[in-house]
């Protein structure tokens, strides 16, 4: 009689608790799935706005983002403003905006608030012109993109 009681009272409390765990784990499976779904579709959609861009600002920003993706592999590509942006957090850190889609002078490069460049001083850079920039440019921009990722100290 035991038996028949134990069957019609359902399952015990380990067995509950182990549903419990188990359905947590599917569902954070589901949400890294869909993250990285996610992330993936706006990296897609970020590298087919490069390819949009007109000669030279498509090479800067296929250059920039290679610096940030190689430097600053924590921050997520992901489009900002129609421009590609890289993000922490879904906000954007740094970002690179083409001159000549802006119908602009020159290309911008940027940080936003989320950067970490503040400087003792109280006064820093939020955005570099880019027009053909040379290789030490390119090493300073990938210094910057490493201070503003807080993946080195200024």
């Amino acid at each position: 009689m035991t038996g028949e009681n134990n069957a019609t009272q359902g399952f015990s409390a380990q067995e509950r608790a182990a549903m419990k765990e188990r359905a947590a784990e599917l569902k954070a499976e589901a949400k890294r799935s869909k993250s990285a779904q996610k992330a993936a579709a706006e990296e897609a959609e970020l590298l087919a706005k490069i390819e949009q861009m007109p000669d030279g600002d498509r090479e800067m920003a296929q250059r920039v983002h290679a610096i940030v993706t190689t430097l600053a592999p924590d921050l997520s590509p992901k489009l900002y403003y129609g421009q590609p942006g890289y993000a922490r957090n879904g906000k954007v850190v740094v970002f690179f905006r083409s001159g000549q889609m802006d119908k602009e002078r020159y290309s911008t490069f940027g940080v936003s608030t989320q950067a970490t460049l503040d400087e003792d001083s109280g006064f820093w850079p939020t955005s570099y012109a880019l027009i053909d920039p040379t290789e030490q440019a390119w090493e300073q921009l990938g210094d910057i993109v490493r201070r503003a990722a807080g993946t080195q100290q200024p």
